[in-house]
């Protein structure tokens, strides 16, 4: 597939707009709806990442180890892996934009309860509603964002959409320990709490009707599954996410605890690694849809130089924050590749591919959080960092068992 292709609607959006669709989506204001649900997706981003820069101020003051902590990552990952299939399986021919309220509403309430959480089971607590709204959102929005806008729109629908990951990424964990270091964790989340109640007004303004095209089958996920290539790639989607999470998790203990950065230069080295990864996902888009092995190799084998190079460099300053900025680089773009990629795997059956994608990208957040933190836990914050280098490693070799030195990479998916 080449670049032209890759940047048609139905590649980018494949759940096009049938003419029906498209001329609801021309009656409303169609543009402000797409906005409406980027609101949407940069609160559920901001809200899921929160804990990674709170972890201390809140492990402290609810009484667990850092370890225990981040199950605050693991449980709505776990959750939202389980959410994303039941949801599109069950909603059958319920209107779409029914659900997003619904699902904005759990958005919002999850926050609530993680501001007021007196214990640690109560924030767990909220943090399974974000998990039971999380993976049914990311189905349902991109599915549905083909039905907002025109059919030769579709494509920049969902790149507008996909805009409020990267910005989340960018400045929702320090802007959260921005207000924290100002006020406490709990002010963080009423935060997110009001970017969540900004997200379903503007839903319930802006969105028109957003009928289903077709129910979705337990037949249309055996098929995907099926396929070997398939397998391989959500393998290869779990390994490099776990290795994020495995290791950024626990980032903002280990510049404390190991390199010794007061909570300002904690802030300053997080929003530096949003910022660089912001402009990493703008750079890949020029070059990805023509060279992706390629790129997810080199991106791969960048996060695990880094994950490598922190715990020998925690005694510098530089050297911490160089490979922090290397790893934001790297991890920036990686998302953007792999859907992608997951695109070309199920060209037939693009509601099913993103469901599986979303569930692999669940479990692979609350399986290297969780095994992250039994890490920490039982060995040191560095040795999470050593633990998540060795699953980059392994993507990296589930990458190289692509051959495509005979077919192109496209050919070799669909099989």
């Amino acid at each position: 597939m080449d670049a032209n292709q890759l940047s048609s609607p139905s590649a980018i959006a494949p759940n096009g707009p049938t003419p029906d669709d498209a001329g609801a989506a021309t009656r409303g204001p169609s543009w402000l709806a797409v906005m409406s649900v980027a609101i949407g997706s940069f609160a559920f981003v901001a809200t899921e990442y929160m804990p990674v820069g709170l972890l201390p101020q809140i492990a402290q003051e609810l009484h667990v180890t850092p370890g225990t902590a981040g199950l605050m990552v693991t449980t709505p990952g776990i959750i939202a892996a389980i959410s994303a299939p039941v949801l599109l399986l069950a909603a059958g021919r319920i209107n779409r934009r029914l659900i997003l309220l619904l699902l904005a509403a759990l958005l919002l309430a999850s926050n609530v309860v993680s501001a007021l959480a007196p214990s640690f089971a109560v924030m767990l607590l909220g943090r399974a509603l974000l998990g039971a709204s999380l993976g049914g959102f990311w189905t349902v929005a991109l599915g549905a964002s083909g039905q907002l806008v025109r059919e030769d729109q579709a494509a920049r629908a969902s790149a507008t959409i996909f805009m409020g990951i990267t910005l989340a990424t960018v400045i929702g964990v320090p802007l959260g320990t921005l207000i924290a270091d100002l006020s406490s964790w709990r002010v963080s989340f009423f935060a997110t709490a009001v970017l969540a109640a900004l997200a379903l007004a503007a839903q319930a303004l802006l969105l028109p009707s957003l009928p289903p095209k077709a129910a979705m089958r337990t037949d249309d996920f055996r098929a995907m599954l099926s396929r070997r290539s398939v397998r391989r790639s959500l393998l290869m989607v779990g390994l490099l996410f776990g290795s994020h999470f495995a290791a950024y998790t626990y980032i903002a203990p280990f510049l404390e605890r190991n390199a010794s950065f007061g909570a300002s230069w904690v802030t300053a080295v997080l929003l530096g690694f949003g910022v660089v990864g912001f402009v990493a996902n703008f750079v890949a888009s020029a070059f990805v849809t023509r060279h992706l092995k390629a790129s997810l190799l080199t991106l791969g084998a960048l996060v695990l130089a880094a994950l490598v190079a922190l715990p020998w460099l925690q005694a510098s300053r530089v050297g911490v924050i160089a490979a922090v900025m290397v790893w934001g680089i790297a991890y920036g773009a990686i998302p953007l590749c792999l859907s992608v990629w997951m695109q070309l795997t199920s060209p037939d059956r693009p509601e099913a591919g993103s469901s599986l994608f979303v569930s692999t990208v669940q479990i692979a957040i609350a399986l290297g959080s969780l095994s992250g933190g039994a890490v920490v836990d039982h060995l040191s914050i560095a040795a999470t960092l050593r633990f998540g280098a060795l699953l980059a490693a392994l993507s990296l070799l589930v990458i190289m068992n692509f051959d495509t030195r005979h077919a192109t990479l496209k050919d070799v998916l669909e099989k």
